[in-house]
């Protein structure tokens, strides 16, 4: 059984990152096989997407990238469903249509995900204006996005909506570094993007993106103020993707130093260590955590196998013209 989508406690955050890591190699290990599409993981920054999906309420809305997967197991998606879609599968939360990169999930309040850089940020301030326009709606957005999507234009355009609209919105930068094949240090001519956002006015801090106690503290904070407010926040964390840009990916454009610092600053382990030394947690609780996130992952994937791909009849159903 997978921990409530809400619940903030350690050893929940604890079996959700484990949740993630696990999907996602397991996704990444299908795209190396040939069974379905390449992908891009989120592997290293669990912490990031946990510790603030967890902050989050249940009317909130959340727009994020194509590193997707940890947000969406992180507010309780089904792991057989996104697999289901990462493979075309009629029972997958888009009915097939959307592979890993374009998962929506209404129900969960997931509005989409987008591959454009920065495509979410062009849409955040029209979704949070539309909730501030409709009676008794008092959720936010929260909106991810990477330290690349900040090296776009539609960022600055984005921040500055919502600064002079004053509009609802949390937004997070997972800054993991890497801009696809290129280094952060080649695009930016400053470590944080954070500086960038308190230029237009709002607040910004940043956050150890490895430790999942800080984010959530952190967008706890951010998001109770914004639904004071009425205005946006801005989130940075530092966190790191450990595997590469898209799978299959050997990485080989990585220093092996820089990798191997920050793999030792994994968060999962950040978390486990933690909660040992409070002695909230042993070898075998762990090893029953792991053997439940296992079990759900291989029950995800017979769940996927098993599913009827679409009819052809469902080409052109559930489009917008």
């Amino acid at each position: 059984m997978q921990p409530t989508p809400h619940d903030p406690s350690p050893l929940a955050l604890l079996e959700t990152m484990m949740l993630i890591r696990a999907y996602e190699e397991a996704v990444a290990g299908i795209a190396a096989g040939g069974s379905a599409p390449g992908t891009c993981t989120s592997v290293g920054q669990e912490a990031a997407a946990v510790g603030v999906v967890r902050a989050l309420a249940h009317e909130d809305r959340i727009l994020t990238n194509h590193r997707s997967a940890g947000h969406l197991l992180a507010r309780g998606a089904d792991p057989g469903r996104l697999l289901a879609e990462v493979l075309g599968k009629r029972t997958g939360y888009c009915k097939g249509k959307s592979g890993s990169l374009h998962i929506s999930a209404a129900e969960l309040g997931v509005v989409l995900t987008s591959t454009i850089v920065g495509g979410e940020l062009s849409l955040a301030p029209g979704v949070a204006l539309a909730r501030t326009m409709t009676p008794g709606d008092e959720g936010i957005v929260a909106t991810f996005f990477g330290d690349g999507a900040a090296c776009e234009g539609v960022f600055h355009e984005s921040l500055n909506l919502a600064v002079v609209w004053k509009l609802p919105i949390l937004y997070v930068c997972e800054n993991n570094e890497w801009q696809a094949f290129v280094h952060r240090r080649e695009t930016m001519p400053m470590a944080h993007v954070r500086d960038w956002a308190a230029s237009h006015g709002l607040i910004a801090e940043t956050v150890d993106g490895n430790d999942v106690a800080a984010v959530h503290a952190a967008a706890s904070r951010l998001a109770a103020r914004i639904r004071e407010t009425g205005e946006p926040a801005f989130l940075e964390t530092l966190t790191y993707r450990t595997r590469g840009h898209y799978e299959p990916d050997d990485q080989a454009y990585v220093d092996p130093g820089e990798l191997a610092a920050w793999r030792a600053r994994d968060p999962i382990e950040l978390l486990a260590n933690r909660l040992r030394l409070a002695g909230t947690l042993d070898d075998l609780r762990l090893a029953q955590i792991r053997a439940r996130v296992l079990a759900a992952i291989d029950e995800a994937a017979a769940f996927a196998n098993a599913s009827p791909y679409p009819e052809l009849s469902e080409l052109v159903t559930d489009v917008y013209a």
